[in-house]
């Protein structure tokens, strides 16, 4: 039987403001199976960034569990989130976020030392992972001397540099032009179907979205399939 790499079950996040209650989740219920990549297709304000952050260990739900593999989170602590997110969770954002200061290939490698690989093992698997991703030719520039396309995918390359089993995408190509957006996009597909891993991406495009193996939105509060 197949473990799935993300599991929400009866999820609920509420926020106060003020005197009032805002609740964002209400039971939402949610399975990421490994090799599938899913779109999270939802208006601004609908609870995307919130069912991100919990997926990603980064907020406590209110009530509900958040299953990392066979592994259930809401008990545990700081430190036992931050070494799970660091193992078996990856993310992608908007903008790169890549260090300036550093090549592309030193940007992959850092999460890979961190973890504690050694030196040779992680310039290896950067060089790999980066090459996959079309960037062999690029892997000493520094992330200013690259176009905004080859930025993403060393973002997307340091993200799974520690092979999670998850990877969380916010809008992964909203930054970039068509042309670019769906380069992107590609090279992020054939790396879920070749490592494995589950996807899910939060997207307002719906042209990418109709490419993923499933799609998914918010309404009120709760996961609803799409067509």
């Amino acid at each position: 039987m197949t473990v799935p790499a993300l599991h929400l079950a009866n999820v609920c996040r509420a926020y106060t403001q003020g005197e009032n209650t805002v609740t964002v989740l209400s039971g939402v219920d949610l399975t990421l199976n490994p090799g599938e990549m899913v779109a999270l297709v939802a208006p601004s304000g609908a609870g995307k960034s919130t069912l991100l952050h919990i997926a990603g260990l980064l907020e406590h739900p209110d009530t509900g569990e958040v299953f990392i593999g066979e592994t259930a989170t809401a008990g545990l602590d700081d430190l036992a989130r931050t070494k799970l997110r660091r193992t078996d969770i990856g993310f992608v954002y908007q903008f790169h976020h890549l260090l300036p200061e550093f090549s592309a290939k030193e940007n992959v490698v850092l999460p890979q030392r961190i973890a504690g690989l050694s030196v040779p093992e992680a310039e290896a698997r950067a060089a790999e992972i980066l090459g996959f991703l079309g960037l062999s030719h690029r892997i000493e520039h520094r992330p200013g001397e690259l176009s905004g396309g080859e930025q993403q995918r060393v973002a997307i390359a340091r993200a799974v540099a520690n092979t999670p089993r998850l990877l969380l995408a916010d809008e992964p190509t909203g930054n970039l032009d068509p042309v670019t957006g769906e380069h992107v996009f590609a090279t992020l597909s054939a790396l879920v179907k070749q490592s494995g891993l589950a996807a899910l991406v939060a997207t307002h495009n719906l042209e990418l979205a109709q490419r993923m193996d499933r799609r998914i939105t918010l309404k009120e509060g709760r996961v609803v399939d799409l067509p």
